[in-house]
């Protein structure tokens, strides 16, 4: 399989064909016939391009595309719509679409667009750092390690998620919401729960040195400090 592609249409007849000629190419297909069910599905698989009609029941594509965006600033986003006009093309692209195909389309142009964008989606995508330095701790995410010196604490995988999650964004505010997502994948009020416990525990585990703060923003989420 080249990749896995989301592709979100409301036309049977119109799916059902573009969908077997993106197979047909080797692509991987997850077909969704309304944007509440294709949201559903980003959050829970991963996905390297979106293909996305606007007019949709119960979320249309520009909510689609929106909240998708909340999620992945980087994923390509096509959008093929019969809604041709260059005011709803202009809309889509500052959702943060990367192109607007109108219907018809030529299924090869379809496919060679999503050569293109991914091709540069793996050109821009940076390599994912593993290991930061946090204030007078080393920490190796790959390892769930956690250095201070010759110390070293194993943490689970959650733990070293949510560290990691922090050591790329030092002295940023991050929105519950925003790490719920991320970490368990939706934003749930008893998630929030467990999420004040891994922030004690790496309260607990980063105390040694007085220059690190994970602050609680009241309203908002949470900062460390380093």
């Amino acid at each position: 399989m080249k990749a896995k592609l989301l592709y979100v249409e409301d036309d049977e007849s119109l799916s059902f064909v573009t969908r077997d000629n993106l197979e047909l190419q080797g692509y991987e297909v997850t077909h969704c016939n309304n944007g509440k069910t294709a949201f559903e599905h980003f959050r829970k698989d991963k996905f390297e391009l979106c293909i996305l009609d606007v007019m949709l029941p119960e979320m249309d594509g520009f909510t689609l595309a929106e909240e998708i965006r909340r999620y992945d600033k980087q994923i390509p986003i096509i959008f093929l719509t019969a809604k041709s006009l260059k005011e709803d093309k202009l809309y889509g692209l500052k959702l943060g679409a990367d192109d607007y195909l109108t219907k018809p389309f030529s299924i090869e142009e379809l496919i060679l667009k999503i050569e293109i964008f991914l091709r540069r989606s793996q050109i821009a995508k940076p390599h994912p750092a593993s290991h930061f330095g946090i204030g007078k701790y080393n920490f190796d995410h790959d390892n769930l390690t956690l250095y201070l010196g010759q110390e070293e604490r194993t943490l689970t995988q959650k733990e070293a998620d949510l560290l990691k999650l922090f050591a790329e964004n030092k002295n940023l505010v991050l929105k519950r919401s925003d790490i719920l997502i991320q970490l368990w994948g939706e934003d749930d009020y008893f998630l929030g729960r467990s999420l004040d416990v891994f922030i004690s525990r790496l309260r607990k585990y980063l105390q040694k040195d007085e220059s690190i703060r994970i602050e609680n923003i009241h309203g908002v989420g949470f900062r460390m400090k380093v």
